[in-house]
């Protein structure tokens, strides 16, 4: 599709491509090989960044961002290392690189975005006492959720009941190998004041339970439409579908707003301001 568009000599003066951190490492790392060849072949110079938004928002969400800029685009010096930095330029996003073939991965750009200011809502920030979208668990289905447990994950709750402060855990069912080695299906919690990353709901154990712990009071449901919304970095007045599975689809499929808008601030707009101005003086 770019080159068409550049043939026709519409092709964008920036271009950039969101996906799961898997693609540096899949096919061998062939799959990132054929992006970053796809840039350079349309004619435009790249660099990637691996962004968890876990900087923004209170969920674990690392994301891998190529972001291309067309060869006539100029670059201000300030948007670009000569080196890779942290956090962004991960240890799995260098080896990728340095994988590639030497004529690509001489072309390549290490982009220099600040590191954003230090989060201060946590997990527990964003859930709703009485949500609309679901309802809370009996206690008996709590019960069973926490019986579903591992004794090192039964040990994680009984450490947030101590915390003395409201703990909100995310919980995801797995299939683990028991003692004997038979396949059992278990919840795994975790309270480090994140969410876990927010998958389409292709199936039950994809959709993330929480529990919530109020000193000795334990509670469960399943998250709401509106958590993963703001999770994502949705306001609250955005407008979500009624049914539950295509809310949850819309936002378990989604970017979070905050790391495009920092990505905007810090990338994307001052190319384009680099452009304008090079239109002008021309």
């Amino acid at each position: 599709m770019v080159r068409a568009l550049k043939a026709e000599g519409r092709a964008p003066k920036l271009i950039a491509l969101e996906n799961v951190c898997g693609t540096l490492t899949s096919h061998g790392g062939k799959d990132f090989e054929a992006i970053c060849r796809t840039f350079a072949q349309a004619g435009y110079r790249c660099g990637a960044l691996v962004i968890n938004a876990d900087l923004f928002v209170p969920q674990s969400r690392p994301r891998l961002f190529v972001i291309g800029v067309r060869a006539d685009v100029p670059i201000d010096p300030a948007l670009l290392s000569p080196e890779p930095l942290d956090p962004f330029h991960t240890r799995g996003l260098r080896s990728a690189v340095e994988a590639l073939p030497t004529a690509l991965r001489g072309g390549m750009l290490w982009w220099n975005v600040p590191t954003p200011v230090h989060r201060v809502r946590t997990f527990a920030d964003e859930i709703e006492e009485n949500p609309t979208s679901v309802a809370w668990h009996t206690p008996a289905e709590t019960d069973r959720l926490l019986a579903k447990m591992s004794p090192v994950n039964r040990a994680k709750v009984a450490a947030a009941v101590r915390a003395g402060r409201r703990m909100v855990g995310g919980v995801y069912n797995r299939t683990r190998l028991d003692e004997r080695g038979a396949k059992v299906q278990r919840a795994e919690v975790r309270f480090d004041d994140v969410s876990g990353c927010l998958r389409t709901p292709a199936g039950g154990s994809s959709r993330q339970v929480i529990l919530v712990i109020d000193g000795k009071k334990i509670r469960s449901r399943l998250i709401s439409t509106r958590e993963t919304a703001r999770l994502m970095g949705l306001p609250d007045d955005y407008k979500l579908p009624k049914n539950y599975n295509e809310a949850y689809h819309l936002t378990g499929d989604g970017v979070v707003v905050d790391v495009v808008r920092h990505l905007a601030k810090h990338v994307f707009e001052p190319l384009l301001a680099e452009a304008r101005e090079a239109r002008e003086v021309a």
